[in-house]
Order: structure tokens, then C-alpha cells, then sequence
């Protein structure tokens, strides 16, 4: 009996459990494969993300600002943001970019915003309101970035991009108009004329000074000064060098203490046997000289090769600078005869003599035109000379007329061999400085302006050395002068300048110190050079 009601006890009990077990598995549905895979998925995720390194973090701010709901069957009066995938771990330095707005969609914009660990989210986050519509949702999520980008440049019209392609023309045209200007200002580097030859006309030797060159008419003969210490002698030579006269007159015990009144600083050491003019038919010459009295009168050597020489003027007064007409056997000279200095005319035959000028200042260096009709000089006083020109030499008074009237000193006028232009030495410049020499070519008939910037402008070459006894070298062609520059650095070379291009070419002659350039008849040029402290004369011929 008792076993019969432990066994129904244990039915009992056991129909109780039944039951209890029962409810239980109605309420959990049992396990599926999809589902064990879903949670293994899930477990992976949150295992990535607690791997992720805490860098930067992104937040996504959807327009509502309120927690996306889960999409219902329902239809709801608002649009549904789109979903937000995860945030790519890889690459981590790189910030998530902005989505941009989908034209069409039904869904809202998006905003992206970079918060840096520890930073206040409701600094940078910006609370968006709800747009009333898709297109002001665009136009809110635009304005709303976290970093404004640069402006964009304004776009450019074709009329712009027209204007910026002509500035570089216009800019380089005012550069090239620039770059000419330039040019003009600065003066070109001469070209090289190298000679067909340059030699000494007679052996080198040392201990005497050469100078003063002076073409015969024909050009075949030379006559210069030479000086061997307190001697002063005339050599004449032969283009072969070889001497066949000297001429010598014995020193005057007496100094020479007028001279500056006939050379007011403008000549440099004065010979006693000086000045000398060859006769048209070159058989004899005139010169200067003190004679051994003391007094400076003119001398004629009346055939070359003969050993007496004809004095003649005899004042007490100086004689100098004579010149023998190309036509006939006139002579015109500087005499300070009267107290001051003038020209005087003297045939030589009858040794006739008259004077021609007379000016309150004194007249020097007359010069024979070519056609002997005409005469040119200089006139003035201390620094300050002018051109003059007589005319017609049977009306001296009523023919004389300036040919420069400023303040500045015109020296030793040359005539062109065709008679046309007269070369001279001037000391105007642009730096005002006195002790620079330009070299200037003007009409011979006196059309030419006699002063200011107009006469400035018939400079044919800057910066020279006046050869105060010789003057301008003309050519044969009356094209071009042969004078030297001034420029001590490349020891005073020869340059050759064309009167009307105003073109400077330098003569290669590979000389030193030249100075007294004088031209033959026949283009072949003299000049004065120095070798070893001692001055000789060379000769050269140009090409053509």
C-alpha cells in the first residue's frame, strides 16, 4: 500500500513537470542556422570595433536631429533618411567625404562632421532644422560644412580671356620699346678695321721725340718735327724712311715768355721749328722758327735739298701758324704785330704783306679752303672760341662771318677734301665738363645752326683727343675722319668715323699713345705712336 502511493506521488510529480516544461518552449522559438549565423555576424562587428584604434571618429547628423525609426509597413507624411552604412575602419587617416546630394531622390541630405577625441561635440556639430522641402534641405546641408572652401575664381567672359592673351603682347611690345630706347641711348661698340699694314716710317731708335706729322700735296713726301733734348730739327723723308734733308736752327739763349698769348693752353710742347706748309708743287715749304735770335719769324726753304733757307718776316713781334694757298704762291699767317693776334696775307714773290682781320680778340690756325677763295679759323680768347670764315679772301672785312657763336671753345677747323663741311674740336658737352672734346662737322657755306642743341646734334664722335697743330684727319673721300679716342685704358687708339652714318670703327694698329693723325692724298695715314717712352712716327694704310 505504502508502495502503491509513492509511485502515484511520482506520476504525479512527474505529470507537474511535464507541464511546467511545456509552457517554457512555447514562449522561446528553437535555435535555426540563419540564426546562429546572424549572431556570429553581430559578434564579429563589436569585435572590430573594439579593435578599432580611437583616432578620429565620424558622426553622421541626419536633418530632424531624432533617432532614425525602424521602417514600418505604414506609409509615413515624412521622408525617410537613407540608410548609413558603417564607417570603413581602412584607411584610418583619411576623412569620411561628404555624400553628395542625389538629384531626384526622396531622401534628405547628410551632413559629415570630424570630431577630434575630447573635443565638444556642440561646438562643432551644427543642429540642422527640418527644410521644409528636398531643395531647401540641399541648400541648408551646402551652407552647413564644418570647413568653408575657397572661393572659386569669378569665371571669365571671352572678352576677359581676349584682354589676358593681348597683355603679354602689350607687354612685350613696351618691353622691345623699352629695350630699343636702350639702344639708342647706349652707344654700340665700334667694329674692328684692321689695316693692310702698320710700320714705323724710320727705325726705331731711342732718345728723341718725333710729332707733327705733314703730307706733302702728292702724299709721296713727309716732313715732321723732331726733338733730342733742347735740339729741335725738321726731318723730311720718303715713304721708304729714308732721310734726305734736316733742317736746323741753333736755340735762342732768350725764354720764351710770350707764347701763351699765341697758345692759351690749348697747345702742348711748342718747337722752336714748327708749323711747316708744303708748296703745291711740294718742291719746297715754309715753317717757323726763332732762327737762333730769340724771335719767332717765318722761314722759306726754297728747294728741297738746299742747305740756305729765306727768312721771311722780320717783326719783333711772333710770327706763326703759316699756311700756303693750294692754288698760288700766297701765304696766309698769325702775327702779333698790331698786340694782338690777326691774320696777315703775304705774296710771296714781293714778300707783300697785308693784314686781313682786325678783331678786339685774336684770330689763330687759319686753314685754306681747297678752291684757295676761302679761309676758316677760330676766334676768341682764353676758353672760348669760335669757327669764323672769311668768304671770299679779296673781301676779308665784308665776307667774314661765325660759323659757332656759344660759350664753348671751337678749335682747329680741317676742310673736307671736296670743300663742303669743316671738321673742328669742341669742348661742349652734356656733362659740362671742359676737358671733354668732341669732334663736330658743319656745312663749309654756313647753313648750318651756330649754336644750342641744333648744333650739338652735328657731333659725329664723343670723347677724343684734339691734335691741336694737325686738326681733323680728313679721308679722301670727305666720308671719313681718322681721329683718336680718348681712352687711356686701351692706350688711346685710332677710330675711323663715317661723317653721315655716324659709324665708329676702331683701326688696328696694336699701337700705344697714338696722337697727330694726318692723312696723304692717296688714304695712306701718319701718326704719332710711343715705344718705350719715346715717341716715332708710323704709318698705315686702310683696306678699300
Amino acid at each position: 500500500m505504502l508502495l502503491m502511493k509513492n509511485r502515484i506521488l511520482i506520476v504525479i510529480i512527474l505529470g507537474v513537470l511535464l507541464v511546467v516544461t511545456n509552457g517554457i518552449s512555447a514562449d522561446v522559438p528553437p535555435a535555426t542556422p540563419a540564426t546562429d549565423k546572424k549572431a556570429e555576424s553581430v559578434g564579429q562587428d563589436e569585435l572590430k570595433n573594439e579593435e578599432k584604434e580611437p583616432g578620429w571618429s565620424v558622426e553622421i547628423v541626419v536633418p530632424g536631429s531624432e533617432p532614425v525609426p525602424e521602417p514600418v509597413p505604414e506609409p509615413v507624411p515624412e521622408p525617410v533618411p537613407e540608410p548609413v552604412p558603417e564607417p570603413v575602419p581602412e584607411p584610418e587617416s583619411e576623412p569620411v567625404p561628404e555624400p553628395e546630394p542625389k538629384p531626384g531622390t526622396d531622401k534628405p541630405e547628410k551632413l559629415i562632421k570630424e570630431i577630434k577625441p575630447g573635443e565638444d561635440k556642440s561646438q562643432i556639430v551644427e543642429q540642422v532644422g527640418e527644410p521644409e522641402s528636398r531643395e531647401a534641405a540641399g541648400k541648408t546641408s551646402a551652407s552647413t560644412e564644418a570647413e568653408p572652401e575657397p572661393e572659386p575664381e569669378p569665371k571669365k567672359n571671352r572678352q576677359d580671356e581676349a584682354n589676358d592673351e593681348t597683355k603679354p603682347e602689350e607687354e612685350k611690345s613696351q618691353i622691345a620699346e623699352q629695350d630699343t630706347e636702350l639702344e639708342k641711348e647706349t652707344p654700340k661698340e665700334p667694329e674692328e678695321l684692321k689695316p693692310l699694314y702698320v710700320r714705323e716710317l724710320i727705325d726705331i731708335k731711342a732718345g728723341h721725340n718725333d710729332s707733327n706729322p705733314v703730307w706733302s700735296p702728292s702724299g709721296k713726301k713727309i716732313a715732321f718735327e723732331r726733338s733730342i733734348g733742347d735740339k729741335r730739327e725738321i726731318i723730311i723723308s720718303g715713304l721708304n724712311g729714308i732721310v734726305f734733308q734736316k733742317i736746323y736752327c741753333k736755340l735762342s739763349g732768350k725764354k720764351n715768355e710770350e707764347m701763351e698769348f699765341f697758345f692759351p693752353g690749348i697747345a702742348e710742347d711748342i718747337s722752336y721749328n714748327s708749323g711747316i706748309s708744303w708748296s703745291p708743287t711740294e718742291g719746297s715749304l715754309v715753317f717757323m722758327s726763332n732762327g737762333g735770335s730769340g724771335n719767332y719769324d717765318l722761314y722759306h726753304l726754297p728747294q728741297l735739298g738746299n742747305e740756305s733757307t729765306i727768312r721771311l718776316t722780320e717783326d719783333d713781334e711772333k710770327d706763326s701758324h703759316p699756311q700756303w694757298s693750294p692754288v698760288a704762291d700766297d701765304l696766309i699767317f698769325v702775327s702779333g704785330r698790331t698786340g694782338k693776334a690777326d691774320i696777315y696775307l703775304m705774296k710771296l714773290e714781293t714778300k707783300e704783306t697785308i693784314q686781313i682781320t682786325n678783331g678786339e680778340k685774336i684770330y689763330l690756325y687759319p686753314q685754306w679752303s681747297p678752291d684757295g677763295k676761302k679761309i676758316a679759323m677760330i676766334y676768341g680768347s682764353n676758353e672760348n672760341h669760335d669757327i669764323c670764315l672769311i668768304e671770299d679772301i679779296t673781301k676779308p672785312v665784308e665776307t667774314l662771318k661765325a660759323l659757332t657763336t656759344w660759350s664753348y671753345d671751337d678749335l682747329r677747323p680741317a676742310w673736307s677734301p671736296d670743300g663742303k663741311k669743316i671738321a673742328f674740336y669742341s669742348n661742349y658737352n652734356l656733362q659740362e665738363d671742359p676737358k671733354v672734346w668732341a669732334l663736330f662737322v658743319i656745312a663749309a657755306d654756313g647753313s648750318d645752326p651756330t649754336e644750342g642743341e641744333e648744333l650739338y646734334a652735328k657731333v659725329v664722335a664723343t670723347n677724343v683727343i684734339p691734335d691741336i697743330e694737325s686738326g681733323p684727319a680728313w679721308m679722301p673721300d670727305s666720308k671719313r675722319i681718322v681721329y683718336v679716342k680718348n681712352d687711356r685704358q686701351s692706350y688711346n687708339p685710332i677710330h675711323v668715323v663715317n661723317v653721315d652714318e655716324k659709324a665708329e670703327a676702331i683701326l688696328k694698329t696694336t699701337t700705344k699713345m697714338n696722337h697727330d693723325v694726318v692723312c696723304s692724298s692717296d688714304g695712306t695715314i701718319a701718326f704719332r705712336a710711343q715705344v718705350e717712352q719715346w715717341d716715332h712716327i708710323y704709318i698705315a694704310i686702310l683696306p678699300n
